[in-house]
């Protein structure tokens, strides 16, 4: 990855400040769309200049009314490719999910999450090598994401409160198709035998979902059954880390509700 000096930056800051497009920097100066779209970002955001510098609602907090099904999805993706951090030189803590690039419509179903359940507040994507952040910036993003913790996720407790399960009882498929766009596929598998002496190839497809975190496996598992999906536990090594579902009926339900990663 191609780090950029401050001089450039500034160059860059300098010349967005004078009403220059991205693409015109980024094309002057040899740098990435994406960094550029960042710097300007963050400039705005120094500034108070972003949208929802004013301190927007919180659903939590204040009542807002939250798209349940968007924060379903968004919530899985947290779990799975999420984090919150907060820089000393940031006054707001972000939530980044990062989404390869071999997904693009991924990439815009949880930038389209996002806007959905922070209406009021900036998203953007940072580009990197082979993926890209999607971000959101928020002084209320414990609020709904209260999970977050010092240390990763499979060593500490993931356990969800009573408003946010109430949620993904409501929205089990958006949940679902969450946690198997971060940390899940949809494989052909095959396998041979011996039919009236001929040996056949038979494929089939199967779902998996693989997480070191045995409370985000649990979640994901109860969510199947709630919607009659049939699962079983396949290990790597000694340890469990996969769900797999490959009964013909549950994996076309998988089908219709949520299908491959595209």
């Amino acid at each position: 990855m191609q780090l950029h000096g401050t001089d450039v930056r500034q160059k860059a800051i300098a010349q967005l400040r004078t009403g220059a497009r991205n693409a015109d920097v980024s094309r002057a100066l040899g740098v990435p769309l994406g960094t550029v779209g960042y710097w300007r970002h963050m400039d705005r955001a120094g500034r108070g200049e972003c949208p929802g510098a004013h301190n927007p609602a919180c659903p939590r907090c204040d009542g807002r009314e939250l798209d349940a099904a968007a924060y379903s999805y968004l919530l899985a993706l947290y779990l799975g490719d999420g984090h919150i951090i907060r820089y000393s030189a940031h006054r707001v803590p972000s939530l980044m999910i990062t989404c390869g690039d071999d997904w693009p419509g991924l990439i815009d179903a949880c930038e389209a999450a996002m806007r959905a359940v922070f209406p009021d507040n900036s998203v953007c994507r940072v580009r990197r090598t082979g993926c890209h952040n999607v971000k959101v910036y928020s002084k209320h993003l414990w609020c709904l994401f209260p999970q977050h913790g010092p240390g990763k996720k499979h060593e500490r407790p993931i356990v969800l409160e009573s408003w946010q399960q109430q949620i993904v009882d409501a929205h089990p498929w958006e949940f679902l198709r969450g946690l198997i766009h971060s940390d899940g596929c949809r494989i052909t598998n095959w396998t041979a035998r011996t039919v009236g002496g001929e040996r056949k190839r038979y494929e089939y497809p199967r779902y998996f979902f693989t997480n070191k975190s045995a409370d985000i496996r649990r979640l994901y598992s109860e969510t199947l059954d709630k919607v009659g999906v049939e699962w079983r536990v396949t290990r790597r090594g000694h340890e469990a880390y996969n769900i797999s579902v490959a009964k013909r009926a549950s994996v076309a339900l998988m089908d219709q509700h949520i299908g491959p990663k595209y």
